[in-house]
């Protein structure tokens, strides 16, 4: 294990986010003690997380003498700053932001639509039923998966995996979308690069020992959102 003492992580079992995080917390060698929340029991409510993160959200990353990092790509930045052992961005400048982008693809523009709020929100108060809710919800990971596809089939950049031949951020990022998809049995079509990558992910063991399905909480037939 890499030199990182007392890091605590805040996380709930089937959360892409956390998930992000485990992931990139393994491939570099660190070891965060990780506290599992009930999101479906509205821990992330109490009083003693809010004052963690007011958001009420997870993943929080949590290292002694600092203030808690929340946002799942903040707390990826601060641990490739951090940890730059088993560096998960490209060494130049326009590969970094290729990675970033194809990130940003996933974490900003697709799972802000996927997350239990949302979802709650539109059956509450746009009066969506579970059959227009999994429409949305497959329209977004569609979309995703299918701008994911063509900028990695076009770019000479991409290689084993969505840059080169290493893990980097944008293979975390994308690892979380496609396991959140298959648990509403979401099958990528016509997405032979997306696929590809994602199973050379999965065969990892960083990525396994992140998996929903092997954490606290998680029943023992799993889903992820």
């Amino acid at each position: 294990m890499a030199d990182a003492e007392g890091l605590r992580l805040y996380g709930f079992w089937r959360s892409m986010a956390a998930y992000r995080v485990r992931v990139a917390l393994n491939l570099k060698g660190l070891h965060a003690q990780e506290t599992a929340l009930n999101l479906d029991a509205g821990d992330q409510f109490a009083p003693e997380y809010l004052a963690v993160n007011p958001e009420g959200a997870v993943p929080a990353l949590i290292e002694p003498g600092h203030a808690p990092i929340t946002q799942s790509m903040a707390i990826l930045e601060y641990l490739e700053e951090a940890y730059p052992q088993v560096p998960l961005l490209p060494a130049d400048p326009h590969g970094r932001a290729r990675v970033r982008s194809l990130c940003g693809l996933i974490v900003s523009d697709t799972h802000p639509l996927l997350t239990p709020r949302v979802g709650n929100y539109l059956r509450e108060t746009a009066g969506l039923d579970e059959a227009a809710m999994r429409a949305w919800r497959l329209h977004w990971i569609t979309r995703c998966v299918t701008a994911m596809e063509t900028r990695l089939t076009r770019d000479a950049a991409t290689g084993a995996f969505c840059h080169g031949d290493s893990v980097t951020l944008a293979d975390i990022c994308l690892a979380s979308l496609l396991a959140v998809a298959k648990t509403m049995g979401f099958q990528p079509a016509n997405a032979p690069t997306v696929t590809r990558i994602v199973e050379a992910c999965e065969a990892l063991e960083a990525f396994q020992k992140a998996s929903p399905s092997r954490q606290t909480g998680a029943p023992q037939s799993a889903s992820l959102r």
